[in-house]
């Protein structure tokens, strides 16, 4: 197991995670001024989180630095291998689509059409090695499981982009955990660990350089421009996880999104409601509602996840039944207390706390 990483490694690593964020920031304050000019609003309404109009689609200077360096990554430690190439070309393509969507609305069936085929895109080149369950089911049904799981993702992650800062804060936790991740689990399939952890770190980068214009009060919004490529994209890093044998870990560093999304879906599905249709009821936008500031919703989602990713690293290295097991369930119980804390605590007084 290739786990070593130099104090040059960490160094350069550090270097280009502050250069990432800070072209990132850059190129979003560029955004927000053409989405002032354009007129790209989110007006508030009954289901809105915010209480002034507010540009959308700031996730167009997430992808204008996040893209060229995946693409710069790629290249560089995998260039003759087709999947990260579909991959991104795919994520390109989710971007235009979820960029015209912003600009006016379109049909959620289309939308979803779309997801599909840019999962079957890739699944269909995937070398047949590759398994969700690991050669245990027959291939078709494998791929099947795969393709829902993956749009779901995509999906989900959209979901939760509801309050301001909680999409940049998920973003930096699960692209680092990969990068970790990455570093802990070696190189089972030659270079592509290396660049999934890559791709991962440029990400975490990018969002955090996002973030710094999407934290409470927010001056700009990711939009779906920027949440449905993002949901493709870890989407696919976190099924190569899987694909490797770590499955555990790749279920536990997400399982807070995973979760909110899930069981409010869940329960919306069997109150007879539409399940596309804005509203204001996972976990964290309860909190919301009861006075607790974006802010201090969004710092309490990065500790959760914190320990996720601490949880999900440790995974990697108690690859057993009973470790497996425990690592599960140490997440089961973070995440419950996360969602009991969302959906329960009301800030003392009353008061808006910051």
């Amino acid at each position: 197991m290739d786990a070593g990483l130099s104090g040059r490694d960490a160094g350069l690593g550090l270097v280009f995670f502050l250069a990432a964020a800070a072209c990132t920031w850059l190129v979003t304050r560029w955004v927000i001024a053409y989405l002032k000019r354009r007129q790209m609003l989110d007006i508030p309404n009954a289901r809105s989180s915010h209480t002034a109009p507010t540009p959308r689609g700031g996730g167009l200077g997430l992808l204008g630095i996040a893209v060229p360096l995946l693409a710069a990554v790629t290249w560089l430690h995998t260039p003759q291998a087709p999947v990260p190439w579909a991959v991104l070309a795919a994520a390109l393509g989710l971007a235009a689509l979820s960029w015209a969507d912003d600009l006016k609305e379109i049909h959620s069936g289309l939308r979803l059409i779309a997801h599909v085929a840019a999962a079957a895109l890739v699944l269909a080149i995937l070398p047949a090695k590759l398994t969700l369950f690991q050669g245990l089911v027959p291939l078709a049904a494998d791929r099947l499981v795969t393709a829902i799981a993956w749009v779901w993702f995509i999906n989900l992650f959209n979901f939760m982009d509801g309050i301001d800062g909680m999409a940049g804060v998920e973003t930096v936790a699960i692209g680092a955990g990969l990068a970790v991740l990455m570093v802990l689990v070696g190189r089972p399939g030659g270079g592509a660990a290396l660049a999934a952890g890559l791709w991962g770190w440029t990400l975490a980068a990018c969002a955090a350089g996002f973030l710094l214009h999407n934290w409470h009060p927010a001056r700009v919004f990711m939009g779906d421009v920027g949440s449905i490529p993002l949901g493709f994209l870890f989407g696919w890093l976190l099924l190569q996880l899987a694909f490797w044998g770590y499955w555990v870990a790749a279920v536990i560093l997400p399982a807070y999104y995973l979760t909110d999304a899930t069981l409010t879906v869940v329960i919306r599905l069997a109150r007879g409601e539409n399940i596309w249709q804005a509203h204001k009821q996972h976990f964290y936008q309860r909190a919301a509602a009861r006075g607790w500031s974006h802010a201090r919703i969004a710092r309490f989602a990065a500790g959760g996840n914190a320990m996720l990713v601490a949880l999900a690293a440790l995974s990697t290295q108690v690859v057993t039944p009973a470790g497996d097991a425990l690592c599960l369930a140490g997440a089961a119980a973070i995440v419950a207390v996360m969602l009991a804390w969302m959906a329960r605590a009301v800030p003392p007084g009353g008061a808006l706390l910051r």
